[in-house]
């Protein structure tokens, strides 16, 4: 029997008392691969379980992890009268590993039809240490002790702890089998007698990190390992394994906290945010977030959601560091930390003649398919390639064609040095990406001096250290990453998977993420089953960080607390003392209540409906009602004192009204607080229905006292044995004033009046509160309304009296002066039109402006961020009546614009993004209200601000733009790295001549007779299209294609044969990742291409570094083939021979645009 078999556990089916349990066979084999023991089938070499050594490499394999074994125990427990056993049975203790072990039986199930076997711990109840554990492999053999070549067993490995202290098979196997039933083609059932044996075979294994087939529940990082992690915001975790690593390369740490961010502690700035990443990280006892730095990138909530380009993020994350370290000590600190130097040659073999440069490099990337390990690929990386025969190098006038070798060689290595593993590289037969799980392996030390230059500085050692592996587990369209790290010269690793860290072996470290196929713990390849292939392992490594060993100390140097910014560390503490203050009120909030007090004060600045604006807030809102954070349990008697502490008043003259919310949804004074013994929290309950988690109170101030100094109330007065007594005569009525001048609407005061009264007898009170003599001018009258809900306004008349009015308390009375030739004083007027306008916008009377407080509309305007200038007109806010028409709107914002109302077009503005939607049509019964509020398109119109709008100044009134096509354009000047976007307005029956023309005059540029003959084509997705005749109408340009113009090169403008151009695109690694702006290139007959490329500098204005790092290819057209990259000496007119060649430039995309609704990975701040 080969050893696959040997190796393999029971074909029965099993539970184990934890779903999370993935039982695989010592192969690492799935159920689908484990092979059936039939023991009397077996030769006369059959194991017997009786034969415990035998036994043990049978039933506990090798495991994955590869655990030191501490000890090994066998137990054999004998079980007798099993018929006659109770439910749950217990076997004797034996101690392994020093702890206390014994076997759990349930002899007929637990809760099912089969017999179901535990091992747990043997400590008494309650004496199990709190944290304990032990990590073990264990079998449980139940076999025949008259026949030992009957048997059954089943394998499994387990955490022991105090909350799981048992672990085992509830389905051990089924209790059909068990009796009477001839086992496995033998004449004897398994138990005979009612008598078997189950032997417990126990190995304790090393726990070396802590966390050994750990569940992590309740799992402390900082508790455990001294450090903490990174909560994942969605699919941050890329992000999370590089500022782990970027956080333990000491060095680096060091020199992000000597940024001066003293003076910019804004949430924008993406290195004071980092600063607070990493002190948060140094100092906090749970997992940090990253959202205030992806913030300050200005990344939203879709970014957060892409996994990006890890070497990407870290090159523009060096880029921006580096930036906001200029004019600093340390502004050279990121270069000599990550930066080498690397020559690109073409060295001649025959004649001394070589043509190289040397740059700057931040990352190596290297090749990982074809190579086995870290070295090959340093190899592969600067191998020579000869050039000779058809492919010499023309080494200039003197020398000619020859012979030469052309590469790459390392002039010098960073201290700290990044190596990106090819891991993901397009597949030209899938025509896609495809992830690389090839085996290929890193040391842990390796000598860098190999791969440099002959001529390089050699006085130090180049041997450099292993500090991270960064690691995607997955494929290429999911996964997940987290990375290992060495934080010190000297210790353990750990690995740092989000917020979870936890110490890692070098076999985790290494082996684990060599890629390839799983290997079995003796180091084979795990056998593919029949038709199979091998398993391949979904994690492998993708970057590595490694030290250069004599710079070890420098930067892995202790960051202290004397490196920290001492701003920060107070901006923390001051956020920490802020944070408990919260947290303690959190905790008291139940012992206390909120008091919203109207007083005399509140009221006079109020000037819309009812007395206040509960909601409002007071810090900012002096009409809000005063709030008071008060004790629950404190007195009506306290809560007077203080208010009337806080409004300046003696506590005898304050009575406390409380508020009600009448039927008709006002809210007002019900009745006064006369007994102040109760509780805040008695007088709360006591209320009427109420709708606030606050006590409501109108704060009353007595206008007379006695002379003992009590008030003295004109209503609701307390006798001596503690009865109230209202004076049902009297009622209380609140005061307003429409100031028409003004054209607001304020609170006066109020007062008490008798019910017998008439109306007209409350005009002395408010001649005498308003200051206004005893009369008013004989064209002047007051005329009184009764504000009874905000939309009905009721007036009142002069002889009636307020009791047939039936006012009562707490009602509101509205007055306004008036003109009694009020409707004779608007017609015959000689009146400008300005001022005609202004009084169009007048409320004459107080009903109409109660009518416009309903309708008020805040609405706040910004210009159109590309069709208008913020910097001439900047953002503001109107108040407008929602009712208007869209042309009054036109006609109130072209008023404060000053511009012509008729040439104003709106955009309603996104919810989500803030970006402008789609222009608002001008329709004959739209309104301000339907503007803000349109009906029906459900989610759409869901997602659209109700309260703001963009604006564009148009050159021409809206009714002449309906005449015209709108055409975004973009003009390409200084070759094509400089793009000025416009949109041009052309009449629809006009030409692209038209569009030229219109074009040259918005943009003021020169005339084509000054600046030289221009021409228009379309391009899509990045790719050009078509070239589009002057003649061509454009009516017919596609509006989902991008239009650009541009000069005709001087060298263009005789060639009249298309076949001579080529199409010129960009693209990043692939030519699927397309950006930039295309175009159309002239190809010259017989031109090497090291010519071709001056012309191509000056074609496309890109200069110096920018496009000595641009890769030349030719890229047939279907489906984007492999690309076909050119050296100096091809000649593109014999390589792109087909119509369907493009000629491809291979750079970083530096662009911020949105593709396809995906963005580019960018950072701001």
């Amino acid at each position: 029997m080969d050893a696959s078999h040997l190796e393999a556990p029971s074909p029965n089916a099993m539970m184990i008392d934890a779903p999370e349990e993935h039982i695989v066979d010592a192969n690492g084999a799935e159920n689908d691969d484990i092979a059936i023991i039939n023991p009397d089938g077996m030769e006369s070499d059959q194991v017997l379980a009786s034969d415990f050594e035998a036994m043990k490499p049978l039933v506990l394999p090798p495991l994955i992890e590869e655990p030191r074994i501490l000890e090994d125990q066998v137990h054999t427990w004998t079980v007798e009268s099993w018929r006659t056993l109770a439910k749950k049975e217990h076997g004797p203790v034996f101690h392994a590993g020093g702890y206390p072990w014994r076997v759990l039986l349930f002899p007929f199930g637990n809760n099912v039809d089969w017999c179901s076997i535990y091992l747990e711990h043997g400590f008494e109840p309650n004496s199990v240490p709190d944290d304990w554990s032990c990590c073990v492999q264990f079998a449980l053999v139940l076999w025949n002790p008259n026949d030992p070549s009957l048997y059954f067993n089943h394998t499994a490995h387990h955490r022991f702890t105090k909350e799981e202290g048992d672990w085992g098979f509830t389905r051990f196997l089924e209790l059909r089998k068990i009796f009477n039933v001839q086992w496995d083609n033998s004449d004897r059932p398994l138990i005979e007698n009612d008598t078997a044996n189950i032997t417990a075979y126990v190995r304790i294994v090393e726990d070396e990190t802590g966390v050994l087939w750990h569940n992590f529940t309740n799992y402390d990082s900082k508790k455990e390992t001294g450090y903490v992690g990174l909560k994942n915001q969605g699919a941050t975790c890329y992000l999370n394994s590089l500022l782990q690593s970027l956080y333990f390369t000491n060095a680096f740490r060091k020199a992000i906290y000597q940024i001066p961010t003293q003076q910019d502690e804004s949430m924008n700035n993406s290195a004071y945010t980092l600063q607070r990443l990493f002190y948060q990280l140094q100092t906090s006892n749970a997992a940090v977030g990253t959202n205030e730095l992806t913030k300050s990138f200005g990344w939203e909530t879709r970014h957060i959601f892409e996994q990006q380009d890890v070497q990407e993020l870290s090159r523009k994350l060096m880029e921006r560091m580096e930036e906001k370290m200029k004019g600093t000590e340390y502004e050279k600190a990121l270069p000599q930390m990550f930066s080498g130097k690397i020559k690109t040659y073409i060295s001649c073999i025959n004649v001394p003649y070589e043509s190289s440069r040397i740059e700057d490099f931040w990352d190596v990337q290297l090749n990982v398919s074809g190579n086995k390990n870290l070295l090959d690929s340093f190899q592969d990386y600067i191998q020579v390639e000869k050039l000779d025969g058809e492919n010499q190098y023309y080494a200039g006038e003197q020398y000619k064609l020859q012979d030469a070798n052309k590469g790459v060689i390392f002039q010098s290595f960073p201290e700290v040095l990044h190596l990106q593993l090819k891991r993901f590289e397009y597949d030209i037969q899938r025509d896609t990406m495809m992830k690389i799980n090839d085996r290929y392996e890193f040391p842990e030390e390796f000598d860098a001096s190999l791969y440099l230059d002959k001529e390089a500085d050699r006085s130090e050692s180049w041997e450099y250290q292993l500090h991270g592996v960064l690691v995607h587990s997955g494929d290429l369209n999911a996964g997940h990453y987290y990375a290992f790290l060495k934080p010190n010269k000297e210790g353990w690793w750990y690995k740092y998977d989000d917020d979870k860290v936890t110490k890692a072996t070098k076999r985790e470290v290494l082996e684990d993420n060599f890629g390839g196929p799983f290997r079995t713990p003796n180091s084979h390849l795990r056998s593919p089953t029949p038709k199979k292939a091998p398993l391949m392992r979904p994690n492998s490594a993708y970057m590595l960080v490694y030290i250069r060993k004599s710079r070890l100390d420098k930067i892995l140097t202790p960051v202290t607390a004397d490196d920290t910014p001492s701003h920060l560390q107070m901006r923390f503490e001051e956020e920490l003392a802020a944070r408990e203050a919260r947290r303690k009120e959190r905790e008291e909030q139940h012992l206390y209540i909120g008091v919203k007090a109207i007083t005399e004060a509140t009221f006079q600045h109020h000037g819309g409906t009812d007395l206040t604006v509960f909601d409002a807030n007071p810090e900012v809102d002096p009409a809000a009602p005063r709030f008071y954070r008060t004790l629950r349990q404190a007195t009506m008697q306290e809560l007077v004192n203080n208010i009337a502490a806080d409004i300046g008043q003696d506590p005898r003259r304050i009575r406390l009204w409380l508020m009600v919310n009448r039927q008709n949804k006002t809210i007002r004074p019900d009745t006064p607080v006369m007994d102040l013994r109760p509780t805040v929290e008695e007088t709360y309950s006591r209320a009427a229905a109420h709708r606030d988690q606050s006590l409501r109170v109108w704060v009353e101030v007595a206008e007379e006292v006695g002379p003992d100094g009590e008030a003295i109330w004109p209503t609701y007065h307390g006798q001596n044995n503690g009865v109230i007594v209202k004076n049902n005569d009297i009622i209380l009525l609140y005061l307003k004033w429409f100031d028409v001048e003004s054209q607001c609407l304020r609170g006066v005061g109020h007062t008490y009046i008798s019910k017998e009264k008439r109306v007209e007898d409350l005009v002395p009170i408010i001649m005498k509160k308003m200051g206004w003599g005893e009369k008013l001018p004989g064209d002047e009258k007051l005329q009184l309304w009764e504000e009874i809900k905000p939309n009905m306004i009721e007036g009142l008349k002069a002889k009636q009296s307020l009791k047939a009015a039936e006012l009562q308390d707490g009602d509101i009375i509205c007055f306004q002066r008036m003109h009694e030739r009020k409707s004779r004083l608007g017609l015959g007027d000689n009146r400008s039109s300005e001022e005609a306008n202004k009084m169009a916008d007048r409320y004459e009377d107080a009903r109409e402006y109660y009518d416009f407080l309903i309708n008020k509309k805040v609405v706040k305007f910004h210009a159109h961020p590309t069709k208008s200038d913020p910097q001439r007109y900047p953002a503001f806010e109107m108040v407008l009546n929602s009712k208007i028409s869209y042309d009054k709107l036109s006609e109130k914002v072209g008023e404060r614009l000053q511009a012509d109302g008729t040439h104003l077009r709106f955009y309603t503005v996104n919810a989500s993004s803030g970006n402008p939607r789609a222009p608002v049509k001008r329709m004959p019964n739209s309104t301000l209200h339907t503007i803000l509020n349109p009906t029906g398109y459900g989610q759409l119109n869901m997602n659209q601000r109700n309260d703001a709008l963009y604006f564009e100044v148009l050159d021409i009134s809206l009714a002449e733009l309906d005449t015209k096509k709108p055409i975004k354009i973009t003009l390409l000047s200084e070759g094509i790295t400089k793009e000025d976007q416009y949109d041009v307005l052309v009449t629809k029956s006009g030409t692209v001549q038209d569009l030229i023309n219109e074009l040259i005059r918005k943009s003021k540029a020169p005339s084509e007779e000054e600046g030289g003959k221009m021409r228009v084509y379309e391009s899509s997705n990045h790719k050009f299209f078509r070239e589009l005749d002057r003649t061509y109408p454009v009516i017919s340009i596609n509006d989902y294609s991008t239009v650009l113009a541009e000069r005709i090169p001087q060298e263009e403008l005789d060639v009249k044969d298309s076949n001579q151009f080529i199409s010129v695109f960009h693209y990043q690694n692939e030519p699927g990742r397309v950006h930039g702006v295309p175009f159309r290139f002239l190809v010259k007959e017989g031109e090497v291409f090291s010519e071709t490329k001056k012309r191509l500098e000056k074609r496309t204005g890109l200069k110096g570094k920018s496009f000595e790092k641009i890769k030349f290819a030719v890229v047939r057209r279907a489906q984007y083939s492999r690309p076909q990259y050119l050296n100096d000496d091809d000649i593109l007119w014999d390589v792109a021979v087909s119509e369907d060649d493009y000629l491809g430039l291979d750079h970083a995309d530096r662009t911020r645009s949105v593709r396809n609704g995906v963005g580019d990975l960018f950072l701001k701040g």
